[in-house]
């Protein structure tokens, strides 16, 4: 008997199937029965169904002579379920990597319950992913299970099928199924959780619900809509036969009026000429159904209104009135930020005018982490200390101590970006930056800026220099971007900091970061994916923080990698938002990564590193592991600080890291802002670096022999 009935009815989603299909068969906790209903669907998706059944043993096709529609669908899979717990998914929708697995784990560690409530995050086609508004109401905090007059907030999470998993005994027992029609969820989900003994909740993301333009039920307009009328009378007839469920009635009447009010005002619902129909048996039942209430919220009682009473005009002369409102602000606002911004381009053409400022240097992060161009004006207050420093900020980005605040978009921003000499930024400034002559524009990115910029906005000489973080990635860049400027193959200024930590600074931020003492720092980096709509995140971390125990502890630095967590894990400690990325180099003993660009910063430190690579790393400066059963491995048998990588990574750093040597800004400001050309400091060789080592590698080394003493002992009593 497996643990799990995964049942997916199809109907009309072939373009969609074998992703979902995919997602339930991929799942890292295998012991699963998936039940494929086919529900009489025109398209290949009973085709699609037969194929995965050939192949994969677990799948159960299940084909249905006729379309009955999403409720008889689902009874019929339930019908021949055999799972201790059921799992409703659509077939257009999916399962988030290891949903099964942390389920399972959740459901263990609440003995069982009868229902578990998770979250679930929507998907549209360019990538995006909103995560469920009451999210909040899933928190694990409390005791569990628990009974829903314990947390009745749970109702006002979306009253779908599929963001549940559900104790088959206790569905059989209360012989719960689902009605024909369209919105079957709502007599569904209501009796369950009402009548459910026990019930648990866990705060993660384990369904994406697609959001489509054309072919979903919820956008297809028909008379259809009005089943939603015979589905809430089928919620309060199971309440009349069951009194001990009178409690629920006040709660069920708003929840009623208020989806009654929503198909009501979506104009892709009802035809117009239904309307008045729906809405005269809407208000016979707010008649039928009505109970004393505490008073509902203002938007509620005009929903409330247009129910009770059918004011079906005036509720759409509001919503014009509300509308208008809207555009009038909209256009009083864009009419306002238009005379600001001739304003500020008038402003700017005037500062353009005045005397350049000959010693002030403006910066500017278009990544919001501070990198290079904190790292130079870091080193400004040491090497040119006459020079007067400002930093552009974007609300909440961090800035260098010393610099002076500009708010980006501001007077002062665009007067600083006329007068000021120096302009040093990894992106661009912003639209309509001039060179003026005697000015010297900096650009500290390691990729050449002008490939998004058109002529008018950013012309290709803007820059006079541009860095180089190695001497072979220069003579690329010259090749694509063949405009006069100069390229410094320094180093990247962000990376010194890796050169010139102590033992000191590691222990003082390990102590920051909270990593406990005696502990191993993993951190873990994934790389950006390109395509946000198929990515997927490539770890467990809760699979992995488990699997390692308390000796490790896993720092994750995600920014927009695709790491669906947002919670708290025992060993895991979220890093993302820290201002630096050296800083928490410096406090990891390891780097874990699938080629992330921080790979080629981290590798300065001469510390282990490993790959996650299902697909191989050739030069990889570390262990690579195909698979998550191979990176647990290696870091549980201490495979992971093999002396044997110590020649790849040597190599690797000597291809990537010929110039890192703690020196970068130093021999910038010199070159750029001195004009001292010559006489720059010598570049370590990469052999002779001596990066502080890890907290780990201190703790792990061993003893210094003490040597012993050439000539006789001293002279004591008793000699």
């Amino acid at each position: 008997m497996p643990r799990f009935s995964v049942i997916v009815p199809a109907y009309e989603v072939q373009a969609y199937l074998s992703e979902c299909l995919d997602s339930v068969l991929s799942q890292s906790y295998d012991d699963l029965e998936l039940i494929a209903v086919d529900d009489g669907s025109p398209d290949a998706c009973g085709t699609i169904i037969d194929e995965y059944a050939g192949r994969d043993a677990r799948v159960r096709p299940l084909h249905l002579t006729a379309n009955q529609g999403l409720g008889p669908a689902r009874n019929a899979g339930m019908a021949g379920a055999t799972g201790d717990y059921l799992l409703f998914l659509d077939g257009d929708d999916t399962l988030t990597p290891h949903t099964l697995r942390a389920v399972a784990d959740r459901i263990s560690q609440t003995g069982d319950p009868d229902v578990l409530v998770f979250d679930y995050a929507r998907t549209y086609g360019d990538g995006s992913e909103v995560r469920n508004r009451e999210a909040a109401r899933l928190a694990e905090r409390g005791p569990a299970p628990f009974r829903l007059l314990d947390r009745p907030g749970l109702l006002r999470v979306l009253m779908v099928a599929w963001n549940k998993a559900y104790r088959r005994d206790f569905v059989e027992h209360g012989e719960l199924v689902f009605p024909p029609g369209y919105y079957e969820d709502t007599p569904w989900t209501f009796p369950v959780l009402m009548t459910a003994d026990t019930i648990a909740t866990l705060d993660r993301v384990c369904v994406h619900y697609r959001q489509r333009h054309t072919g979903s039920i919820l956008r297809t307009t028909s008379d259809r809509h009005f089943d939603v009328l015979d589905q809430y009378e089928r919620v309060f007839a199971y309440v009349d036969a069951r009194p001990e469920l009178d409690c629920w009635r006040p709660e069920l009447f708003h929840k009623m009026v208020e989806h009654y009010a929503t198909v009501f005002s979506r104009p892709d619902r009802l035809p117009r000429r239904s309307r008045p129909r729906f809405l005269r048996r809407a208000r016979a039942h707010y008649r039928r159904y009505r109970v004393p209430s505490p008073r509902p919220s203002r938007r509620a009682r005009v929903r409330h209104a247009l129910i009770r009473f059918g004011l079906h005009r005036t509720y759409r002369a509001l919503l014009l009135v509300s509308a208008v409102r809207r555009r009038t602000r909209a256009c009083a606002a864009d009419r306002v930020r238009a005379l600001r911004a001739a304003a500020l381009r008038l402003h700017y053409r005037v500062q353009l005018r005045l005397p350049l400022r000959e010693d002030d240097a403006v910066f500017a992060d278009c990544g919001g982490t501070g990198g290079d161009p904190a790292a130079l004006a870091e080193a400004l207050r040491t090497h040119a200390p006459h020079i007067r420093t400002a930093w552009i900020a974007h609300p909440g980005q961090p800035r260098p101590g010393g610099t002076r605040p500009l708010r980006a978009g501001s007077a002062a921003c665009w007067s600083a970006l006329a007068r000021s000499k120096y302009l040093i930024s990894n992106g661009v400034f912003a639209p309509g930056v001039r060179k003026r002559p005697g000015q010297v524009f900096l650009h500290t990115g390691d990729t050449a800026p002008w490939t998004s910029a058109t002529p008018e906005t950013h012309p290709h000489d803007l820059w006079d220099y541009a860095l180089s973080p190695a001497p072979h990635t220069a003579p690329p860049a010259e090749r694509a971007h063949p405009v006069p400027r100069t390229a410094l193959a320094y180093g990247r200024p962000r990376n010194d900091l890796l050169q010139q930590a102590t033992s000191a600074d590691v222990t003082r931020l390990r102590t920051a970061l909270g990593i406990p003492e005696g502990t191993v720092a993993i951190l873990y980096a994934p790389a950006r994916r390109d395509h946000p709509y198929t990515r997927r995140p490539v770890l467990d971390l809760e699979r992995l923080a488990r699997e390692l125990g308390p000796r490790f502890v896993v720092l994750v630095r995600a920014g927009r990698a695709p790491v669906l967590w947002r919670r708290e894990i025992p060993g895991v400690l979220d890093v993302s938002a820290h201002p630096s990325a050296a800083e928490v180099c410096l406090a990891a003993d390891a780097l874990l990564t699938d080629g992330a660009p921080l790979m080629f910063d981290y590798a300065g430190l001469d510390r282990p590193i490993v790959v996650h690579a299902g697909d191989g790393f050739p030069g990889a400066p570390g262990a690579v592991a195909r698979g998550e059963d191979e990176v647990i491995g290696l870091f549980v048998s201490g495979r992971w600080r093999d002396p044997g990588a110590a020649g790849p990574r040597t190599a690797f750093r000597e291809r990537f890291c010929p110039l890192d040597d703690g020196r970068a800004a130093e021999r910038i400001v010199r070159h750029v802002l001195l004009g001292r050309a010559d006489g720059l400091p010598e570049v370590i060789p990469v052999v002779d670096r001596r990066p502080v080592p890890s907290a780990a590698a201190r703790a792990l080394a061993p003893p210094v022999p003490v040597p012993e003493p050439s000539g006789p002992g001293p002279v004591t009593d008793g000699h």
